[in-house]
C-alpha cells in the first residue's frame, strides 16, 4: 500500500463521516454523549458542533502526525522495510475512530439499546491483533513498536522482545475479543489486565536481554 493509496482511503473515509455527521444534524440533540463511564453509563455531554466534527478533526490530526513524525524520524529508513503493514495500520486506526464515531452518532440519535463497552471491545481486539502482527515485522525505530531504552539501543533486544511483544499484544486482542461477549466489568478487565501486564512484561524482558547482551 503506497502512501498515495493510504491518503486517498483515509480522506474519503473522513469526509464520508463528516457528511454522515452534516446530513443528521437536523435529527442530533444539542448536547450529545461524549462519554461512558466504567458502568456504560453516559457521564458527559459536548455541544453538537463538537459531537460532530470533533472525532473526524482528532482523526485527521491522527492521521498527519502517522504521516509526518516517521518521516523525522533518524531511523526511518527501518520504518520503510514494514511501511505496507504500517500503512496499512494507519487505515485500520483510522477505521476505528470512525467506528466509535459511528457508535457516538447512533447513540445521540436515540438508538441506546446497546451498550458502549461491549459494542467497543470487538474492534479494540482486533486492532490489538493487528498490531501483534505489525509488531513482528517492525524494525528499530523511535516512533513505532516497543521503545524502551534497551530496545532502542540494540537491534537483537529490539527483535527478540518484538517476537515477544506480538505474541503478547495478539492474545490480549483475542481476550479483549472474547470479553466483548460477556459484557459489563469483566469485560473491562479482559482488556485491562492483559495489556498492563504485558507491558510491564516486556519492559523487563528487554532491559534483561540487554543486560545480558552488555555483560556477555
Amino acid at each position: 500500500m503506497s502512501t498515495r493509496t493510504t491518503t486517498t482511503l483515509v480522506l474519503i473515509m473522513i469526509v464520508g463521516a463528516t457528511i454522515a455527521g452534516l446530513l443528521l444534524w437536523d435529527r442530533l440533540p444539542d448536547q450529545m454523549a461524549s462519554h461512558w463511564n466504567i458502568n456504560d453509563q453516559v457521564d458527559g455531554y459536548i455541544p453538537k458542533f463538537w459531537g460532530v466534527f470533533m472525532l473526524p478533526l482528532i482523526t485527521l490530526g491522527m492521521f498527519v502526525l502517522f504521516l509526518v513524525i516517521p518521516s523525522i524520524d533518524p531511523l526511518k529508513a527501518n520504518i520503510g522495510q514494514f511501511r505496507e503493514a504500517f500503512y496499512l495500520f494507519i487505515v485500520l486506526i483510522v477505521a476505528f475512530m470512525l467506528y466509535l464515531y459511528g457508535l457516538t452518532l447512533a447513540w445521540s440519535l436515540g438508538y441506546t439499546g446497546f451498550k458502549m463497552s461491549t459494542s467497543m471491545l470487538p474492534a479494540i481486539g482486533l486492532l490489538f491483533i493487528f498490531i501483534g502482527f505489525m509488531l513482528r515485522q517492525a524494525k528499530r525505530n523511535f516512533f513505532i513498536g516497543i521503545r524502551t531504552p534497551w530496545t532502542l539501543s540494540s537491534d537483537r533486544v529490539w527483535d527478540k522482545t518484538h517476537q515477544i511483544g506480538s505474541i503478547l499484544f495478539m492474545a490480549s486482542g483475542a481476550l479483549a475479543f472474547v470479553g466483548s461477549f460477556i459484557g459489563g466489568i469483566t469485560a473491562f478487565w479482559t482488556l485491562m489486565i492483559p495489556i498492563f501486564s504485558s507491558t510491564i512484561f516486556l519492559v523487563i524482558y528487554s532491559y534483561i536481554l540487554y543486560r545480558r547482551e552488555t555483560t556477555a
